[in-house]
């Protein structure tokens, strides 16, 4: 969605109005906030047929997981893709069967650690890909054509239960 031409524009509403261009009677509300405990009731989830959770956060992922299922809105997650290469490794599954993702590992750690935990279950996009050269720990970067291909599988999620 960005161009030079948007150079310097809030990334909410470049995507607002490039997606009013294909569809100029959609209905978008575009918000340029942070989600976080201090902000989470700003964002009235409860008004949302989906939530996309796209969040890095550990700590701020978990609150709107744990908000969103408390919602008549479905649910889809995003899980890590930092460090992955390997588009064919790339999956969709309910969150409880993800198997290989750190940052699933540590959302089921931390939902045990609250003794809370989602109200119903949901889908998640993640990577099995094993990172085995120890940059890991200190290295959290991601290449596009991983996170574009996590978007769109996510949006797959949206398009396939609308139809």
């Amino acid at each position: 969605m960005a161009t030079t031409k948007t150079v310097g524009q809030a990334k909410v509403d470049v995507l607002r109005e490039r997606l009013l261009s294909i569809n100029p009677s959609a209905q978008i509300t575009a918000l340029q906030k942070v989600f976080n405990e201090e902000s989470a009731d700003e964002f009235e989830l409860d008004t949302y047929d989906y939530i996309i959770d796209a969040i890095d956060s550990l700590k701020d992922k978990a609150l709107l997981i744990l908000m969103a299922t408390r919602t008549k809105a479905k649910l889809f997650s995003s899980m890590g893709a930092a460090l992955k290469l390997d588009p064919t490794r790339i999956r969709i599954t309910e969150f409880w069967k993800v198997q290989g993702d750190p940052l699933a590992r540590a959302l089921r750690k931390k939902f045990k650690h609250l003794g809370e935990y989602p109200k119903h279950k949901f889908q998640c996009v993640y990577s099995d890909e094993l990172i085995s050269d120890g940059k890991s720990e200190t290295v959290c970067g991601t290449v596009v054509h991983i996170t574009a291909i996590f978007g769109f599988m996510l949006a797959s999620l949206v398009i396939r239960d609308l139809s």
